[in-house]
Order: C-alpha cells, then structure tokens, then sequence
C-alpha cells in the first residue's frame, strides 16, 4: 500500500515526508497535565503563541478533557471556550485543530476557520437520533482533515474496564477498527489524503498494550494512512518510570508522579514512533519535542 505523503486540512496540504509537532492548547480547567493554566481565551493564545515560537506547525485546541474518569461538558460551554481562541488563532495562518466529538462543535468551528477534527470517537457520536453526526460534517466540508482516533469503551469507564486479549489481538483490533472508520468516511466522499488515524495510547488500553501499539505501530499503516502518535505525559509513561530502581544517588520515582514530570519520556516516546512511521507527534512539550526530532532528521539525511 503507497505510503500517504500529504494531509490535505481545509487551506493547508501538510508534507508527511517529515514529521509535523502539534501543539495542544488545553482551554479547560481539568485536563489531566495542564488543566486551568490556559483556561480563558487571552492565556491560550498567547499559550498558542509560544507554541508556535517553540517549532509546532499545527495547533490542537480541545474544551472538554478526555481524561479517564472525566465528567462530559454541555454543548453551549465547550462552544464558549474554544470558538473564541479558533476564531482568534486564524490569524497565525497555521492548521488549526480542534479536539471534540460533538458534531455542532465540529459544525461551529469548522464555519469559523478551524482545518482539523480530532475526534477520540472517531466520527461514531450522535447527537440524538434525529441530530447531526460527525460523519455528516466532515463529509459535507469541501476539504477539513480529520484525525480518527480508538478508544476502548468511553472516558468514565474505559480505564476501568481496559482490552482484553493479548498484546498482538490489541494490535490487530486497533487496526481493524480504525481502518473500518476510514472506510466510512471515505465511502462518504471524503478523500484518503484527508484522514490519519491515531492508536488512542491511553485510552482504554493498558501499560503493556499501549507499549505493544508502540512497538508494531507500523502495522496501523498498512492501509496506507499516516499515524498520528499522542504519548505525552501519559500515565503508561509515569508507570514505566516509578518501576526504575533507585539510582546511584538513590533516588527513585514516587508513585504520585506528576504529569509534566514525565516530559523526557514523552519526547523519548515521541522520537520512537516517529522511527516507527508515526508523522504526526500531539505533544506538551514542543521545545524539547522539536530539539530531539532535529536529532533524528540529521541522523537520517546522513543516510540518503
């Protein structure tokens, strides 16, 4: 299967022959890492602003945290969060992605400039039996690209009630599913340089599992979409670290380790699957993120 080289979102056709950070701008009070810091439309813009100084190309503006156990927001407040910050945003003339799963969300931003959906359901949520849905949206939009992601379950429970199966069943399940929502979508118009599909790392799985999604991300390409990889500052990171030994100064990770403390794994994280095709890295850490991906181009353009 031809390898997908371009991402076509709204006005903007993005180079997936290089990786591309994107940059999430939190405007809510409660995500898990950076809840609150950039709750209010003048701290995410210029949160927004930095990160775009830092090396991102893209920028992710979610409402609503996904986190487990994360209690949904009403319609009417998720749209008055983030439709200022992307009607604002506009003017940086960057790709602007908006993170929800509600279809007049989608509707809303999308009419006021946004380029991506990033849905963690995948286009599959409906608003009521007679309402919009977000296959009808993205569908009926002339060009948006749209980020498919797989979750287990949903936010409150999927973490209580993880996958079952063994590693390689996990692998080929997150495969299937997301190559049967890209085969929706397409059989509604909508053209394959469009969608990119994200393993959901966190969402539903366990440690083992979302290292083995990891480690055979590959497999999720095989039908020639480019994979966008959301490791940063997840729990499965904080896990790996607290199992460390104590060091030779003795010091080991507490239990209650804090999100932003695992920002080296996440770029660790990040570099490995971007070795391992993924073109798209949603991160936290943009800096530390770009230093390292410029590491591994140089190292590779040694080799052509």
């Amino acid at each position: 299967m031809t390898e997908q080289t371009l991402w076509q979102a709204g006005d903007y056709v993005l180079d997936l022959q290089r990786p591309h950070i994107m940059g999430i701008v939190n405007v809510t009070p409660d995500s898990f890492s950076d809840g609150g810091h950039h709750a209010d439309t003048r701290s995410a813009l210029l949160h927004a602003e930095q990160l775009l100084y830092q090396g991102a190309s893209i920028l992710d503006i979610g409402g609503e945290s996904t986190r487990p156990g994360s209690p949904a927001v009403p319609l009417e407040e998720e749209l008055a969060r983030v439709l200022p910050v992307v009607k604002a945003a506009t003017a940086y003339k960057v790709p602007l992605s908006v993170d929800t799963y509600k279809p007049e969300v989608m509707q809303a931003v999308l009419d006021a400039g946004a380029s991506i959906i990033n849905d963690i359901w995948a286009l599959r949520w409906r608003s009521g039996p007679d309402g919009l849905d977000g296959e009808q949206v993205v569908a009926r939009h002339p060009s948006c690209g749209v980020c498919l992601m797989h979750m287990h379950r949903d936010p409150q429970s999927m973490q209580v009630q993880p996958m079952q199966g063994s590693l390689l069943d996990t692998v080929q399940e997150v495969r299937a599913f997301l190559e049967q929502r890209s085969h929706v979508l397409r059989s509604l118009g909508v053209t394959k340089d469009r969608i990119v599909l994200d393993p959901g790392i966190g969402f539903g799985k366990t440690v083992p599992q979302n290292l083995a999604l990891l480690a055979h991300q590959r497999e999720l390409m095989r039908g020639g979409h480019a994979v966008l990889a959301g490791w940063s500052r997840k729990s499965s990171l904080g896990a790996v670290l607290e199992a460390l030994p104590p060091g030779v100064m003795d010091v080991s990770y507490k239990s209650d380790l804090l999100a932003h403390e695992r920002s080296l794994a996440s770029v660790s994280a990040h570099v490995l699957a971007v070795e391992r095709g993924a073109r798209i890295v949603r991160v936290h850490d943009v800096a530390a993120t770009r230093q390292a991906l410029a590491v591994w181009e140089a190292m590779h353009r040694t080799e052509s």
